[in-house]
């Protein structure tokens, strides 16, 4: 199997899981003289089952992305660190941009006499530096998605 495949079986598992325990809620609780339309003990059980096949399925994609090295060297774990970073910083920087333009601010004048707002901080430089970041950080998640094709999910 391969490990894109591996994840996506993973994000699977994970949504089974979470609709199992909304199905225990729902049935965990019954008006007396009624029955629940499915019996909680018994979801309870499946749910078990898919979070086991769940925490199997996730020390294999660990293992597998410890292991893998990527173009450029470092294993894909590194760049799925480096990916998340990219995108922090992004935000960070986009984040910057937006409030020292003022954006979904009103700063306004209505008379001369009121005070001015300032940037603290060059805009023109942040937006470049924001493009740079998204430029990289797509760089990053294509060659974490081939390498996610390519490999081999471990055992």
């Amino acid at each position: 199997m391969k490990l894109a495949e591996a994840l996506a079986l993973r994000a699977e598992k994970a949504r089974r899981a979470d609709q199992l325990r909304a199905r225990i809620t729902a049935n965990a609780r019954y008006q007396e003289g009624e029955t629940p339309a499915e019996e909680a003990g018994d979801l309870l059980d499946e749910a078990g089952d898919v979070l086991g096949e769940l925490e199997s399925l996730i020390r294999r994609i660990n293992r597998t992305n410890a292991t893998v090295t990527v173009d450029g060297g470092g294993t894909l774990t590194d760049a799925l660190a480096r990916r998340d970073v990219l995108r922090l910083r992004h935000g960070l920087v986009t984040a910057a941009a937006s409030a020292a333009a003022g954006e979904g601010q009103h700063g306004y004048r209505q008379l001369r006499s009121e005070l001015r707002m300032i940037a603290a901080l060059p805009v023109a430089e942040l937006r470049a530096q924001a493009d740079e970041l998204a430029r990289e950080l797509r760089e990053v998640d294509t060659l974490i998605q081939r390498t996610n094709w390519e490999a081999d999910l471990l055992d």
